[in-house]
């Protein structure tokens, strides 16, 4: 109050007020052009706090201060970098300006019942060394708990007596920082010498403080300013005694002709000042630098440093590469620790925690509430309830609780409100947390803190299944993929030219026009695809093998064909009656869900009419309105959470399917008020608990070994196709084999074509078929300019016994391809076998001329038999 009185003569008369002590921000150099303050506003420091803050990653904070301008005038800021730091202010602790023992008493035991142990405090030094020891004797400067102190007490620490600074041991403290100079270390010892002579029967004083480093300035400043404005002639400018009849009436204070130029000089006044570097923007010293100390034995030790660009550093430095420097040197908290305290712990004189569990229809394996009628008491049990008592025993320490069913009590049926309206009451604190199947979900996070989730998530549909028999058209075909039929056909047409390419220039069936080749070598395959073919009419072994490699081929595609157009064909086939929510929509079906859920609001959102809406409570209620249908009081699909749909289809999987989209949520999780430290710890435990085998120990509890539906009574069951992937290495190792063919073919075609080179005089060839009953062979020579050929036709001689040909033989004629005669046969063998011989001139007289006609001679077999032989020359 004074100095807002002081502050308002000075702007009335032009005359400059200068402050080196007044600190709160409620003292603003912007509400007159004549105060300046050369101290640092009390709201420069809340930046390094609220950094202080985050670095030890503390989510509540209490504010202690005293109830004054000066204390109160630093908090609105403190709220809103601790609101930036994601730090919570659950309680203000307001002690009095003027407190007894006993108030200050009263605060501490209020702070000791609550969960927070950070406290920032910021009141004048007298009052805060009697905060300090008294808290120091309710043991509030034990393990656990941590102080911070303003400036307000930091700067004057050296004026605290040795008992007030051991009830401080642990407590950090942030001031401004006074940089090392000449000027520093020289100033005590003339502030002592210039306090003896002007008060030679005091004692002796502290040591110099920060506001005698700031006096010293201002004073520099002053002396500097008027340096520079020069001679002050222009004096007062009194008002005239007429306008007042009280010689103490303020108005007749003079204005100063000399104020304008003097402020003016001060405000732009700037030098390397004792306490620093001075500079004055809108009336107002700049600060940047505010060094962080930890009360340790007698004294304090510096353990950091803050600045706005690098934040919280070990040392001091200039250059942005502060990575090694980054955080503070060590802290030995209260009770000695080194280890940081966590920021919360359980009150002593706390009460158990009330955990808000949900009542739904029993039995429910998710949660389910039994009371005891005999002793009124409530057992509850359930998977979440596990999940949460397994994740309170891996908490690093001890959360005393209690379960409190909620009910609605306009329901008969003591069944729970809505999930959303107990997310509600623990908002406000009637309740500290909720433990059930409470979804995660957006609107809910906005006034609750949910933990990480321990359940999948997601919304999805169940519907009933109908029958269905195939009866199209082209069912025939849907046994093989597409694709898998395009290649069987490229196989089928490639082995018919392998075939071809190695036959057709020595077997006459695969001989003749090239329509004629394309029918035989179509129809040949064509045979191979239903059974290996009986008339051996390949002459080669590569033709042979690829033959082979196609019927094997066809062998193993039959086998499967078969199977999948049976099972297309006869097996019960299920579909389900809708595939997607639209389809629900547009047919105007009713919809189904869960009641006391959130789906009920999602269904609304995704434009479903509420009166098409019912909702159920239990699995069997869900079964039981699928059956019906929609149309006969029923739902044509029910819309829930997965771990739910899984639950019902571990029950009645065999007539019903889950399908559609999945719509995510964010899973299962704990339900606690806003800025509760429970959140990041609860957290934790939940990943151990889902990592381990705990998740799974608690799963086959209350749902047995498999939720998934057993795939022979599935929802689905569709026959299946034979599919590319599937079959592709038969394809490639028959693509394998056709280039062994390909290679070992060419090898001997390159072979054949030496060989012919090498035999220059062959002019002509010679073809032997041997026909029989069985099939046919045939041999071929070639033949020279000068061979001849001997036939020997072995068999018994006819009965004349005359050694000639039987009558009526064919035999060679002349005019025949121009071929001689043969001359007569000569009986070559003895009484019981002949043997006879005819020779042949092989090449007719114009065989110079290149006119060269080939010999084909047949033995009969069967006439061989009968004790007659004839040489058959082709007309």
């Amino acid at each position: 109050m004074q100095a807002r009185f002081t502050i308002g003569i000075g702007n009335k008369t032009n005359v400059p007020i200068l402050s080196y002590s007044a600190t709160s921000p409620y003292l603003s150099a912007n509400q007159s052009k004549y105060f300046v303050r050369t101290a640092l506003d009390d709201a420069s420091q809340v930046p390094a706090i609220a950094s202080l803050i985050q670095y030890f990653n503390w989510r509540q904070v209490v504010l202690i201060y005293e109830d004054s301008d000066f204390g109160r005038g630093i908090v609105p800021y403190l709220v809103d970098a601790l609101q930036d730091a994601d730090a919570h202010i659950p309680y203000r602790s307001i002690i009095p300006s003027v407190p007894t023992d006993d108030q200050i008493k009263v605060e501490l035991n209020k702070l000791k019942t609550m969960q927070a142990r950070v406290f920032v405090v910021h009141m004048s030094p007298n009052i805060a060394a009697r905060l300090f020891v008294l808290a120091h004797d309710a043991e509030m400067l034990a393990y656990g708990y941590a102080w911070i102190i303003t400036d307000s007490v930091g700067n004057m620490f050296s004026t605290l007596d040795e008992n007030i600074i051991n009830s401080m041991q642990g407590v950090l403290g942030v001031r401004p920082y006074v940089p090392q100079s000449d000027k520093l270390l020289a100033f005590p010892a003339l502030f002592l010498s210039r306090y003896r002579q002007q008060n030679q029967a005091m004692p002796d004083p502290a040591s110099p403080n920060i506001f005698h480093l700031w006096a010293y300035d201002t004073a520099w400043a002053i002396a500097t300013a008027l340096r520079k404005a020069g001679p002050l002639t222009l004096g007062l400018k009194l008002p005239s005694l007429q306008n007042s009849n009280n010689s103490n009436d303020l108005s007749m204070l003079g204005v100063s002709q000399d104020g304008p130029g003097l402020i003016d000089s001060i405000r732009t006044t700037r030098f390397q000042g004792i306490s620093g570097e001075f500079i004055l923007v809108d009336g107002q010293r700049q600060g940047s630098v505010f060094e962080i100390f930890n009360v340790i034995g007698n004294s304090y030790q510096s353990i950091g440093f803050w600045t706005p660009n690098l934040g919280i550093t070990k040392k001091l430095i200039t250059s942005s590469d502060a990575s090694d420097n980054v955080g503070l040197n060590i802290v030995i908290w209260p009770g000695g620790s080194a280890q940081p305290p966590k920021g919360w712990e359980w009150p002593v004189a706390g009460k158990k925690m009330k955990i808000a569990v949900p009542v739904k229809p029993a039995p429910n394996p998710f949660v389910n509430v039994k009371k005891n009628l005999a002793t009124g008491k409530f057992y509850v049990t359930g998977y979440c309830i596990d999940i949460f008592e397994a994740v309170v025993q891996e908490m690093p320490y001890a959360v005393p609780y209690e379960y409190v069913p909620v009910v609605d009590p306009n329901i008969a049926t003591n069944l729970t409100i809505s999930y959303s309206e107990i997310c509600h009451q623990v908002s406000l604190k009637k309740y500290d947390a909720m433990v059930g199947d409470t979804t995660i979900i957006i609107n809910r996070s906005s006034y609750v803190d949910f933990t990480l989730p321990y359940t999948e998530s997601g919304v999805q549909m169940v519907v009933p299944l109908k029958e269905r028999w195939s009866t199209s058209l082209w069912v025939f075909l849907k046994p093989i993929e597409p694709i898998l039929w395009v290649a069987f056909l490229a196989v089928f047409v490639f082995t018919g030219f392998v075939i071809w390419l190695v036959e057709h220039k020595e077997n006459r069936d695969f001989g003749g026009s090239a329509g004629k080749q394309l029918v035989n070598i179509a129809y040949f395959s064509f045979q191979a695809l239903l059974a290996v073919p009986k008339d051996p009419k390949l002459k080669k072994w590569l033709s042979k093998f690829a033959l082979i490699n196609l019927v094997l081929l066809v062998w193993l595609l039959e086998k499967l064909y078969s199977a999948s157009l049976t099972s297309m064909v006869t097996a019960r086939q299920l579909q389900p009656t809708v595939v997607d929510l639209n389809q629900l929509i547009s047919n105007g079906d009713y919809i189904g869900y869960q009641g006391g859920s959130f789906v009920k609001d999602f269904l609304k959102s995704r434009k479903v009419e509420e009166h098409k809406l019912r909702n159920y409570r239990t699995t069997d209620q869900y079964a039981e309105a699928l059956m019906k249908g929609s149309w006969n009081g029923g739902v044509a699909a029910v819309f829930d959470e997965i771990p739910y749909l899984k639950l019902f289809m571990s029950k009645y999987c065999r007539n019903h399917s889950i399908v559609g989209r999945v719509y995510k949520t964010g899973g299962f999780g704990f339900v606690f008020p806003k800025g509760s430290p429970l959140v990041a710890d609860v957290s934790r435990a939940i990943l151990t608990v889902t990592e381990g085998d705990k998740i799974m120990d608690i799963e086959r509890k209350w749902f047995g070994g498999d939720l998934v539906c057993n795939s022979q009574a599935n929802a689905i069951e569709s026959a299946s196709v034979v599919t590319w992937s599937s079959l592709r290495g038969v394809f490639f190792i028959t693509i394998g084999l056709w280039a062994i063919v390909g290679i070992i073919y060419a090898a001997l075609w390159f072979r054949l074509r030496q060989e012919e080179e090498q035999v220059q005089e062959a002019v002509a060839e010679l073809a032997i078929e041997h026909v029989h009953v069985n099939g046919d062979d045939s041999i071929i020579w070639h033949i020279s300019r000068d061979s001849h050929l001997v036939i020997q036709l072995r068999g018994n001689p006819s009965p004349s016994g005359d050694g000639g040909p039987e009558e009526g033989a064919a035999r060679p004629e002349a005019g025949h391809d121009d071929v001689e005669p043969p001359p007569d046969v000569q009986n070559l063998g003895g009484p019981e076998e002949q043997v006879q011989a005819v020779e042949l001139p092989l090449l007719p007289a114009d065989a110079a001329s290149g006119n060269v006609a080939p010999l084909r001679t047949a033995i009969n077999e069967t006439e061989a038999a009968e004790n007659s032989g004839r040489l058959l020359l082709p007309k």
